[in-house]
Order: C-alpha cells, then structure tokens, then sequence
C-alpha cells in the first residue's frame, strides 16, 4: 500500500531522523531523508520526505491497511500541530532554541517493549556504550527482515539466563530487570497497550511498582513510548546540562529552579525536554 502524506504546519523531517540515525539499529538514510521501520504486525514500512519543511510531505510505502497509515502519522507526530506548541514557547525563555529546531517532532518509539528495555538498557551508561549493548541485544535476540532490525519477544527474553547477558557486558541487576519485565509480559501480567488508555500519574505509578522501573523510566516510557505531551524527566543529567548552558549558569540548576518553570512550560513539557536535549546534541 502507497500513501502520499502532506503537512499543513511546518515540520523539520530532518531533524527528527538525525536524531533517530543515533540509533544504530534504526534504518535511517539521510541522503535519500528516508527511514525503514517494524511494524508491530510484522511488516516493514519505508517513509521518505517528498516535500520541505516549510511545505511537509511524505511518501509511505508498505503498510497493509489504512489502520497502519494512522499508526504512522501518530508515530511521527504528523496527527498533530507543531503550530501551536511553537507558538507557547515563543512566550518563555526557552524561546531561543525553539526558533533554532522549530519543526522538530516527538516521534515515538515503534515497539513499546523496545521502550522498555531500551531504557533499561540507558540506565546509568554513557550513551555511546548503550547505543553498542542495545545493537548487541537485538543482534543476538531479535530478528532481521529486509535489513531492518526489530527487538526481540518479551517470550523470547523471558527464557533466557542471567549469565547469557552477562556474557554481553550487561550487569548482573540489569539482566534480572530485562528477563524479570520480560516474564511478567509474556505471563500477561504486565500489559504495556493498557497504558494508552490510562492517564499519566496512572502510568507512572503502575509502571514503577515494576522491578527495574524507576521514575526516569516511566518518564521515558510516558514521553517516547506513548507520545505524551506534558512529562519532564527532572533528574535526567542532560536536561540540566541544556538549561545551564541556556540559562548562562556557572552550575547546573536545581530541580527547584528548574520546576519553578514548569507553569510556563506546560501543558507542553515534553517538548521542552526534546528542544533541550536537541540543543546540546
């Protein structure tokens, strides 16, 4: 299946796949400004810009029906207007780096237990070394089609040992996080497509009684995984470091000054999180 896609707000496809090219497992071409992606029906979908910022279109090739179009659009944020998010932030002080990545999109993950484990997977490393042990585990564990890799089944991680991970580098804790979540998946216990319908204090309190899943996780889970609009991860390092820099600070701010900003910033504090990351990348 072949749909064209236009835009009737600006949107910076550019940006968002330099982003995504981080990823190593993510199939980014930016010569051709194009992505490959799983789809969670099994299929690979191919979506490439055909259009400008200014004037935003996509070609998307390969969805089976209209049901995976709309996925798509809600995926890369094509369902919703950048406009007037823009135009808030145009009123704070984070206006400087919302003029500088104007059209920059959330774009949510395509698989939410990829989310999960590769949050797990983050937690307290550099990135360059989480990039390397996530491209690891869906190496050793997930499967390839067409050149487009995909994580592996939560059944299939579920039966592994500690020691197998370990051989990979991953701590011991770690690995009992990933199996543990793994099983409480695939025994149903733990149903990730229930969180779309829930709100999300509901999300992050269901979510942390998890082993392995703190705060920052739930954080990340609610932003990339289900797309929400109004979460700011507070302790993450590299926001900080981007307020710092932005605000000309001789030190990182608190997370005192930093939430006195947030009745300024809402109900839109996710996008604030994506233009300060954005801003020291």
């Amino acid at each position: 299946m072949e749909t064209t896609i236009t835009l009737p707000f600006v949107y910076d496809f550019t940006r968002a796949l330099d982003r995504l090219s981080n990823e190593a497992m993510n199939s980014v071409d930016l010569s051709t400004n194009s992505i490959r992606f799983p789809m969670e029906e099994g299929n690979v979908v191919k979506l490439q810009a055909t259009g400008t910022t200014e004037r935003p279109s996509f070609l998307l090739e390969g969805t089976l029906d209209e049901a995976q179009v709309e996925e798509v659009k809600s995926i890369f944020h094509f369902d919703r207007s950048l406009t007037d998010i823009q135009s808030h932030f145009m009123n704070t002080d984070l206006a400087p780096i919302f003029v500088e990545h104007v059209g920059t999109p959330i774009v949510r993950s395509f698989s939410l237990y990829g989310n999960v484990m590769r949050s797990i997977i983050h937690q307290q490393l550099n990135m360059s070394f989480a990039h390397t042990l996530t491209m690891r585990f869906v190496e050793t564990f997930g499967s390839e089609i067409d050149g487009v890799w995909r994580f592996p089944s939560p059944e299939k991680i579920a039966l592994l040992e500690i020691a197998q991970l370990r051989e990979m580098q991953f701590s011991t804790r770690k690995a009992e996080y990933m199996i543990g979540l793994s099983q409480e998946i695939a025994a149903g216990s733990l149903n990730l497509q229930k969180y779309k319908q829930m709100d999300d204090a509901e999300v992050k309190a269901d979510l942390v009684m998890y082993r392995g899943i703190g705060p920052w996780t739930a954080q990340s889970f609610l932003m990339s995984g289900l797309g929400r609009p109004n979460v700011f991860p507070i302790a993450d390092i590299g926001l900080q470091n981007g307020l710092q820099r932005l605000w000309q600070m001789d030190k990182k701010p608190t997370k005192d000054e930093i939430s006195l900003r947030f009745s300024d910033w809402s109900p839109y504090l996710s996008y604030a999180a994506l233009y300060l990351w954005r801003s020291i990348e």
